[in-house]
């Protein structure tokens, strides 16, 4: 239902109830006028009537007939003459006040008072005297058919009026109505001119300003899915990359491993080989009177052949040094535990005054490579850090199985973060929570005060969590990786 018809039914509801109002009080005042007119009439006849008794002594009942035809009708009553036998002599006559004319019968019931005839009794016969309002009660009909003629002109006038008027404020509302319908198709650019009126003009602002933060809002959603998609690509990509990495690094470690190591052998051997020869075809030189024998004759075919054996041990090393870092073998052949101890074991040679403890508990075998990888990055990560720059003295390292995750835990007692720990530069920390976050784990850094740093890595495994080693197309909508640094308050 409209407004426009709501005002008018209420402003209808309204006139008619104040209608029925005035058309009861006008039926109210009719039977108290009509009550006390006919009462007063018929006292009057009644009183007339009752002294007219020598009339009837003097002419009898001809002469009372007489009378009563001088006397004629008396306003508001009807009069009848009687004999004893009942026969009736006489009747008033009718009045010619509205002659032709009654009040309807259920408004002629409703305002006519119940007064009972009176019964005069004379020698030979009786006068009935009988109440009749019928011509009190047309005026009060006909009172009441203009107060109510007038009442509907005025009640139709002021329905027009109203209709008219209402049609005219509501205007602005149908602008308004379709603003938001604009709104509703996405046409978020809509506004409303200023409309007429205090009020007009108040939901004219109301509205554009709506309008104004729906397209902004809507603007900046669209900016963030766009910012989101652009997000997960890059994640995509990142982990393409770092898998891409991981390959690589294993094809040139197993490279390394497998030619660089047995070609540095095989020049060291080379290399002893030749100095050994020298040395034997010295030593036969100098049994034979000759000066090859000479301790103090330099040869330096020997002396390069015993550089070329230390270059190769020192060569040897730094191969050694750069596997772990590339892809550490162990990792494929013994699986994540070993690779970790034997990680910790090269950090124990490096920083003997340091102590490193490694658990490792239940396990499952064998661990998905990208989890397993991820978790030795980590680690690896986690350990350098504090090697190099939380000056601790003890790094414990925990690993084990739980809820279907693959759950980290390492601890050192240094000095914790640091307060640029968020600077550029630091990457350290964001390559950890990038790799927890590439299959859908997280990491957690705490660091109370004066009791270290704490990083807490969750990584879901494979088979065991739909997370865990995503397809790279499947990565896009898996939920981001946690990265919370929590200070915790002392105590």
């Amino acid at each position: 239902m409209s407004l426009r018809l709501q005002i008018n039914l209420l402003l209808t509801t309204m006139m008619v109830l104040f209608i029925a109002a005035l058309a009861w009080l006008q039926i109210d005042s009719t039977r108290r006028s009509v009550h006390e007119e006919i009462q007063a009439a018929h006292r009057v006849a009644t009183q007339v009537l009752t002294r007219v008794s020598f009339v009837y002594r003097q002419g009898g009942i001809d002469g009372m007939i007489g009378f009563l035809h001088q006397l004629g009708r008396v306003r508001a009553n009807d009069i009848t003459l009687h004999d004893d036998s009942g026969k009736l002599l006489y009747e008033s006559p009718l009045s010619p006040y509205k002659a032709g004319r009654d009040a309807p019968a259920w408004f002629d019931d409703l305002v006519s008072p119940p007064i009972e005839p009176r019964i005069i009794p004379l020698i030979g016969g009786y006068v009935t005297v009988h109440a009749n309002p019928s011509r009190a009660v047309l005026d009060g009909w006909d009172d009441l058919t203009r107060l109510l003629s007038v009442a509907l002109l005025v009640f139709v006038a002021a329905i027009i009026a109203v209709y008219w008027l209402a049609g005219r404020l509501i205007t602005p509302l149908a602008q308004v109505v379709e603003g938001l319908r604009q709104l509703e198709r996405g046409n978020y650019g809509t506004r409303l001119p200023s409309l007429p009126g205090k009020e007009g003009a108040s939901l004219s602002r109301a509205f554009n300003g709506m309008a104004q933060a729906i397209e902004d809002s809507s603007s900046a959603r669209q900016e963030a899915a766009e910012a989101t998609r652009m997000l997960a690509r890059n994640r995509e990509l990142t982990q393409l990359i770092q898998a891409r990495i991981e390959q690589e690094r294993g094809a040139i470690a197993r490279e390394l491993h497998d030619e660089m190591g047995q070609s540095v052998t095989a020049i060291k051997s080379l290399a002893l080989s030749i100095a050994q020869r020298r040395a034997v075809a010295g030593t036969a030189a100098g049994e034979g009177g000759g000066d090859a024998g000479d301790p103090q004759r330099r040869d330096p075919i020997r002396e390069a052949a015993q550089a070329i054996a230390q270059t190769s041990d020192h060569l040897y090393q730094v191969v050694h040094d750069i596997l772990p870092r590339l892809r550490p073998l162990a990792l494929d052949q013994f699986g994540l535990a070993d690779a970790l101890e034997d990680l910790l074991g090269d950090w124990r040679q490096q920083h003997p005054e340091m102590a490193f403890e490694l658990q490792a508990q239940e396990l499952p075998d064998p661990i998905d490579d990208a989890v397993a990888t991820a978790a030795y990055r980590i680690v690896q990560e986690a350990v350098t850090n504090s090697v190099r720059h939380a000056r601790a003295g003890r790094i414990a390292i925990d690993i084990r199985h739980e809820e279907g995750s693959l759950v980290l835990r390492i601890r050192d007692d240094g000095r914790g973060l640091g307060g640029d720990w968020k600077a550029p530069g630091h990457y350290g920390l964001v390559g950890m929570q990038e790799r927890a976050s590439a299959i859908g784990g997280t990491l957690t850094l705490e660091s109370p005060p004066g009791a270290g740093l704490s990083v807490v890595a969750r990584l879901p495994l494979a088979g065991e969590d739909s997370a865990a080693s995503p397809h790279p197309s499947q990565r896009v909508e898996a939920p981001p990786g946690k990265w919370v640094a929590r200070i915790a308050t002392q105590g």
